[in-house]
């Protein structure tokens, strides 16, 4: 099976997932995603034969609208989110206006914003289509994430490197997912 097919079917054959991915399509954002931990963990989680793949402290639910820039936007939506599922961590934010935060230039689209945060294998985004099927964008492509590595983006091996360094050693993703290989730390994490 192709890596795409095989993450749709991962995310299609978890309940709890489409229920979030359910929640997140009825607010109607455009070009809207939920990215991040929620998709790579369930990779990993299956990759090393977890039985269980537990949805991730917070749900990151990306959108662009570069006409309607305003965190207090965002927080209404969290707000519209928590009162259908209290019991996650809702965190959505506009692309649109990410970069300022990040000092990147401007994001052309959610996908595009993906291609500046820090690891390749986080940089997936999963959304319910409109035929009911699971798109997904994934600017770095789906290699590292199903080849269990973690490697920085552009952005993080030079410019912001000890920002990917502080993150990976923060994460302390090895005690969880020991079959990773964290790349270019220059230091191994000590457990």
């Amino acid at each position: 099976m192709d890596r795409l097919a095989e993450l749709r079917t991962l995310i299609a054959s978890d309940r709890r997932r489409m229920e979030v991915l359910r929640l997140v399509r009825d607010l109607g954002l455009p070009d809207c995603w939920v990215a991040a931990g929620f998709v790579r963990n369930c990779v990993w989680d299956h990759l090393h034969g977890h039985t269980t793949a537990p949805l991730p402290r917070d749900i990151d639910v990306i959108w662009f609208e570069p006409a309607a820039c305003d965190a207090a936007r965002d927080a209404m939506f969290e707000t519209a989110l928590r009162g259908r599922d209290g019991g996650l961590a809702w965190s959505v934010k506009n692309q649109a206006r990410m970069h300022g935060r990040n000092s990147d230039a401007p994001y052309k689209s959610a996908t595009d914003a993906m291609r500046f945060w820090p690891e390749t294998a986080t940089a997936v985004g999963v959304r319910l289509g409109s035929q009911g099927g699971i798109d997904v964008a994934a600017p770095y492509g789906l290699d590292d994430l199903f080849g269990l590595v973690v490697r920085p983006t552009q952005r993080f091996i030079a410019d912001k490197h000890a920002l990917y360094l502080e993150r990976v050693l923060a994460k302390q993703w090895e005690q969880t997912w020991p079959g990773l290989q964290i790349q270019d730390t220059g230091v191994r994490p000590q457990f």
